[in-house]
């Protein structure tokens, strides 16, 4: 099959705090499919920041965006290229490290063998969705993950906003029950069921597209004992009311996505709906929460 090419633009930045802020601020700005947005660290420690396009961007947006969000130097820097759809893909993968996060480690194919065998592996391999493991929300998703399963054993899970399904897959590769995905986005929804069948959990994790709370599948499979969701600040808050009613008594919710200053309205919006915080990560600038249901 003829592979159409991708439109690559890619920029240096100083550290990995910088390149965090530049991601969220662009992930914003270009969502549904439009762009997939990158961050990582080469070799000799510098920090990349990569966008991919199926149709080729508007340069001068893009450099305004940079410009804005990263100053005049930092988007002086940005270099535009046309490369073959699958060879980023490839590129960033092979600079990558197994992720350790509790008993979960995430890694790409070409470290299948470098995983401990007593620790749960989960292959995940960068396509259009986001969550390789490599970011500080998804590093601090599965610690809290980790933290939940040494005290409780959650028999209806849900990943909301999936991406690349990583979450979904540990929840399923832990408790060996099923798990309800879920994304607006549908190359996430396709990546993340392929994703799930790479782990061999393909049984078990079940992706479905769905905006928010706004599927039957939502009221058929709860209410949960657990929800995952690395998203967004605005989103988190937005569905605080949804999601309190399709929790169960007791049930806990892992929320991340959000910059540290944005953890305290996110929490407020939850508390206000009866869930109390139990624990707060913050990793690389960025927060994961844990929240219980009362009652």
């Amino acid at each position: 099959m003829q592979l159409s090419p991708t439109h690559c633009a890619s920029f240096s930045i100083g550290n990995e705090a910088a390149a965090r802020r530049v991601v969220d601020v662009l992930n914003e700005v270009f969502f549904e499919g439009d762009a997939a947005v990158a961050a990582f660290e080469r070799p000799d420690g510098e920090w990349y920041v990569t966008l991919h396009f199926a149709e080729a961007p508007d340069q001068e947006l893009l450099r305004e965006l940079v410009a804005t969000s990263a100053g005049i130097d930092i988007a002086a820097r940005l270099a535009f290229d046309t490369i073959e759809a699958k060879d980023w893909v490839k590129a960033s993968l092979e600079d990558l490290v197994p992720v350790p996060a509790g008993r979960f480690v995430v890694h790409g194919s070409h470290d299948r063998d470098r995983v401990a065998p007593n620790k749960l592996a989960i292959e995940i391999e960068a396509a259009l969705a986001f969550g390789t493991g490599h970011h500080g929300t998804t590093r601090g998703c599965l610690l809290l993950l980790d933290h939940v399963l040494k005290h409780a054993r959650p028999k209806r899970v849900l990943d909301l906003g999936t991406g690349t399904g990583v979450l979904g897959i540990a929840a399923a590769k832990a408790l060996h029950r099923a798990v309800l995905a879920s994304d607006i986005d549908p190359p996430s929804v396709r990546v993340a069921t392929e994703n799930a069948a790479l782990n061999e959990v393909g049984n078990q994790v079940r992706v479905i597209r769905a905006t928010g709370f706004a599927a039957p599948d939502f009221g058929r499979c709860g209410p949960f004992d657990l929800v995952l969701a690395n998203i967004l600040a605005n989103p988190l808050r937005q569905l605080a009311g949804p999601m309190t009613r399709h929790l169960a008594p007791g049930a806990r919710a892992i929320l991340s996505g959000l910059l540290t200053h944005q953890a305290p309205a996110v929490i407020a919006a939850y508390r206000a709906r009866g869930l109390v915080p139990l624990r707060h990560l913050r990793i690389e600038g960025w927060s994961s929460l844990l929240l219980r249901k009362m009652g």
